[in-house]
């Protein structure tokens, strides 16, 4: 090549500085401008089809890079830019020609090596990779420790791919290559996940079109919990990859989890348009689609999953899940083929016992409904952490902190907002009912199970060099504190206030625990418990397979003391904090709507509003598993269930019958 002037070295940079910084019409304007005067000049003609390329313009790039090798037809750089071109045209046996003659005439061009490799093994010719990549490697120390790292990382030697990419990056701490892949292993890992976020954030701020970096960028800042800012990567990855169907569902799976259902469900619907075997993608799709009440175009999304990957087990309680929906008998029969198999994953397995609890129930027959369910549960609790012990610890401190004296003394502090309702309660319990009555009065927005609460109580301990946690901090904070921390929650749970109405549901149920820390920092918010008979809320409890949380359900003894330790505490609620917790039972309500609907608008502050009545009218997003019952009118087939399942349940009955002999009569009536 020719020595550059002076100028045309000034317009090469400003050129090129374009490209870098995404705006490659500039480029091709610059180029452009230069070569009506200098029509010969390589380097221009190359940067050209570089912007064509960036434009995925390959025809008119192709020519660009034609036209240069009619002028310099051994320019090795050039070759290797045919051989990228045809490659992205899919032409790969071309690439690989190309790329040869380029290493032939200048075996040190390090890209054109990893090319020729990436060519081969898009044609299949795996005698020919291994070799390839050997080459690449010879050429380039610092792809051969990231070789070496990645290796690792795939063997699961996570210590050695850590110490070996870290190596990397102090050689050279711009190897972005190097940065995706101990991103990959911290997060792997499920640790460092802000080290992985700021490594990808650097790579693709070093390579913007990185496009790999993108998608494992996603990944971690949905794991970290920055769904706006994981939507904004994934778009970004989809302008660089438009077919790329991992993408656009990533970008449902934000939309998801910032609780905008409509461009999820919109989101997965591209990603299917391109790529309808994904059954991962059918069932989020279904999902979405059941949360917004579509449940025919449900089933036949979680039936779409189950044609592609028939051990799919997930799809088939999903189905399961929908509570009013009934299997096929030839469904039945395939979940049951499923289980005589041995390659079936501990999850899968218990997906499909579920299911099966499910349809067997369905068809009144409790004694092999149980014998599903059980084996369900013996399955998944090896699968997830739960320590009872612990559980109770925690309770006891609980309630030494938040005793009478406590709230004696901070009788005036917290935010004074009257804005939040909460519904609490152990799940299955009606909690959903509860607050699909209550969004559909027109003051009253439902929101989702919200676990901002706990975390804010959690993070009292964080950053703390006295090694105090939750609940013992409160012995720590002031007055401002507790405004303070009332003013937070308010601020997080904004984004999920759509409605513009004066109050709002968070349902989480997991709450109950942290009614004392509620009262602190949010003083006039209402806390409504939902309550069931003891043993059909546990019966419920341990038919359900959660996604996640409620890792107490899955052993019937663990279970049971679950939930006597619930009562004790919301009995402690009671003591301490009289009048100010609404006790609603699911049997009262089910049998006598109108009074409970009055009373719990009564509690709230609310005017009565028939549409409260009429609930199963209300078109709202419901996301947990009684999405579907809550959008029919009240129905009392689900009382005094437990009775069906006789003998498997007498512990229960034992271990529970001081607290069933406590309660309302109308409950035990009803229960009957």
């Amino acid at each position: 090549m020719e020595l550059l002037s002076a100028q045309t070295q000034n317009t090469l940079m400003e050129a090129l500085n374009a490209l870098r910084q995404n705006n490659p019409q500039r480029t091709i304007a610059l180029c452009q401008d230069h070569l009506i005067a200098n029509p010969s000049s390589i380097d221009h003609l190359q940067l050209y089809a570089h912007a064509l390329i960036k434009m995925n313009q390959l025809t008119e790039a192709r020519k660009k890079i034609d036209f240069a090798l009619s002028i310099t037809p051994d320019f090795a750089p050039l070759l290797e830019d045919l051989g990228s071109i045809q490659a992205l045209a899919e032409n790969y046996e071309e690439a690989i020609v190309s790329f040869r003659r380029a290493i032939q005439i200048d075996p040190r061009l390090t890209g054109a090596h990893k090319k020729l490799a990436q060519a081969l093994v898009a044609c299949g010719r795996n005698d020919e990779i291994d070799e390839a990549f050997e080459s690449y490697l010879d050429h380039d120390d610092d792809a051969a420790l990231v070789a070496a790292g990645a290796e690792h990382w795939r063997a699961n030697r996570l210590s050695e791919a850590e110490t070996t990419l870290t190596k990397a990056l102090r050689k050279n701490p711009n190897n972005v290559d190097a940065m995706r892949f101990l991103a990959m292993v911290y997060h792997g890992q499920n640790k460092k996940l802000n080290d992985a976020e700021a490594l990808l954030r650097r790579a693709t701020d070093i390579a913007p079109d990185f496009h790999q970096a993108y998608g494992n960028l996603g990944r971690v800042l949905i794991d970290n919990g920055k769904w706006e800012d994981a939507i904004k990567c994934y778009k970004k990855l989809v302008t660089l990859q438009p077919e790329d169907d991992t993408a656009w569902a990533g970008i449902g799976r934000s939309y998801t989890l910032s609780g905008s259902i409509d461009k999820s469900i919109g989101a997965y619907e591209q990603s299917l348009a391109i790529n309808e075997q994904s059954a991962s993608v059918h069932l989020a799709y279904a999902h979405m689609l059941k949360t917004v009440g579509r449940q025919t175009d449900a089933l036949i999304a979680y039936r779409k999953s189950i044609v592609y990957k028939p051990q799919m087990g997930e799809s088939y309680w999903s189905m399961a899940n929908l509570k009013i929906f009934c299997f096929e008998p030839e469904e039945v029969a395939a979940m049951e083929q499923q289980l005589k198999t041995n390659d079936l994953t501990d999850s899968a397995r218990v997906h499909f016992h579920f299911s099966l609890g499910k349809a067997f129930e369905d068809n009144k027959n409790y004694d092999k409904a149980w014998q599903h369910y059980h084996a369900g549960n013996q399955t998944q609790r090896p699968l997830i952490d739960y320590d009872p012990v612990e559980n109770e610890l925690y309770l006891e401190r609980i309630r030494r902190v938040f005793n009478a004296d406590m709230f004696a003394a901070n009788s005036d502090v917290g935010h004074d907002a009257a804005d939040p309702i909460f519904v609490v309660g152990l799940p299955r319990s009606g909690s959903t009912l509860i607050e699909q009555i209550l969004a559909s009065h027109s003051q009253v927005e439902g929101t989702s199970e919200l676990s901002n609460i706990g975390s804010i109580a959690v993070g009292t301990g964080k950053f703390r060099h006295d090694g105090l946690t939750y609940p013992d901090t409160m012995s720590t904070l002031t007055q401002r504190d507790y405004a303070a921390y009332g003013k937070e929650y308010l601020q997080q749970v904004t984004h999920h206030r759509v409605q513009g109405t004066p109050y709002f549901i968070d349902k989480m149920p997991n709450n109950f625990p942290h009614i004392g820390w509620i009262k602190m920092i949010l003083p006039n918010a209402k806390i409504i418990n939902t309550r069931r008979h003891p043993i059909d809320s546990c019966l419920g409890a341990y038919k359900q397979l959660f996604a996640k949380g409620q890792n107490f359900t899955y052993e019937k003894f663990e279970l049971s003391e679950f939930y006597r330790s619930y009562i004790e505490i919301m009995e402690h609620w009671h003591a301490v904090l009289p009048g100010q917790v609404l006790d609603v039972h699911y049997e009262d309500t089910v049998t006598d709507l109108e009074t409970q609907v009055r009373k719990i608008l009564d509690f709230c502050g609310l005017e009565y509003e028939e549409s409260c009545l009429r609930f199963y009218e209300t078109e709202r997003a419901v996301k947990t598993a009684s999405s579907e019952q809550v959008r029919q009118p009240i129905y009392t087939d689900a009382l005094g269930l437990w009775k069906k399942y006789g003998a498997h349940l007498a512990d229960w009955q034992e271990e529970l019958a001081d607290i069933i002999e406590q309660l309302p009569e109308s409950v035990k009536k009803a229960s009957l």
